[in-house]
């Protein structure tokens, strides 16, 4: 009987120590989809500000910027005008996430006959307007600046 609960003892221990995996307290999904510096860089005010805010509070919060159609501009690296900013951001924040659709990057690619280089902080996802879909239904508020 002893050794029964020495061994429930050390499962119920094992269970308590392991880490904790909390869902983020919030999750938002900022929406870009023009070439339009002032969009690209309030939809970055509204990250920071977001990530600010949760900060001081002590929770955690996770931040995705998907960006497709004109939008997908702010994380090209030959054309961003915010691409200095975005890598200072990646940078601080270990909680935010840029997302481009590999749609627009294809369609780009077939209209200019080149390739459409990405900044290395970007994440291709099979398609922008589906990844905002998921993310909602994962509970992600949304924001278009």
């Amino acid at each position: 009987m002893n050794t029964i609960r020495t061994a429930v003892g050390a499962a119920v221990l094992a269970l308590t120590c392991l880490p904790a995996w909390a869902e983020p307290t919030a999750k938002v999904a900022i929406h870009v989809d023009e070439e339009n510096v002032s969009t690209m860089n309030m939809a970055l005010n509204n990250a920071a500000n977001i990530a600010k805010h949760y900060g001081d509070l002590g929770q955690e919060v996770a931040i995705e910027i998907v960006t497709y159609g004109p939008g997908l501009h702010m994380l090209r690296a030959d054309t961003s005008p915010v691409a200095d900013r975005i890598a200072v951001m990646a940078l601080e924040l270990d909680n935010i996430t840029f997302s481009a659709c590999l749609n627009t990057v294809q369609a780009m690619e077939q209209r200019t006959q080149k390739e459409v280089p990405l900044i290395s902080e970007a994440e291709v996802v099979p398609s922008g307007a589906v990844r905002l879909m998921e993310l909602q239904y994962d509970g992600y508020a949304y924001l278009r600046p």
